[in-house]
């Protein structure tokens, strides 16, 4: 089944992740946490778009919350590593947003408009 997008306007889109919610414009992405989403040291952030070096992403499943982090250079030095350390970074990390099995069709929308976004501003977001 297609996704739906017409709801959002072209300068903005928002999407409701896990304990956080992200507003997506042309230029940047605006993240706002709940203070459940702060607890593990995230924070509110604004990331604009031309400094995302990558764009990384992990489906949510029945058994574990997927994710989609807008990698910028503070954050290149963390890739390399597929352990639980690693994985626990990406979720604290401020420029993460994390999407359970029930909002897999938000987090679809949302990893093809960062996407896009990215693209658009001249950034490789795939890397």
């Amino acid at each position: 089944m297609p996704l739906n997008l017409s709801k959002y306007t072209s300068e903005q889109r928002a999407f409701k992740g896990y304990a956080a919610t992200v507003t997506v414009h042309a230029d940047r992405a605006e993240i706002r946490r709940k203070l459940m989403g702060k607890v593990t040291g995230a924070k509110d952030s604004v990331i604009a778009f031309r400094n995302v070096i990558k764009v990384v992403s992990k489906e949510p499943t029945r058994a574990w919350n997927g994710y989609v982090q807008l990698v910028t250079e503070e954050d290149s030095g963390r890739l390399v590593a597929a352990t639980a350390q690693a994985e626990k970074a990406i979720a604290n990390n401020s420029r993460t947003i994390m999407f359970t099995w029930n909002q897999r069709e938000t987090y679809t929308a949302y990893l093809a408009a960062v996407t896009a976004a990215v693209d658009a501003q001249g950034g490789h977001p795939l890397g």
